[in-house]
């Protein structure tokens, strides 16, 4: 169970980081950073509960 966890988190954080990106080369510096750090802190997060 815990990879299908990752793998979302994986995915979103991939979505987050290439829109981040996209939005840095068109000149959306603002929406560029809060979806780079977003990327940056979802990618540090554990969704899996330990006991």
């Amino acid at each position: 169970m815990k990879t299908e966890y990752n793998k979302y988190r994986d995915i979103t954080t991939g979505l987050l980081f290439v829109s981040g990106v996209f939005g840095f080369v068109s000149g959306d510096f603002i929406v560029s950073t809060t979806l780079l750090g977003a990327a940056s802190f979802i990618s540090n997060l554990d969704f899996t509960q330990t006991r």
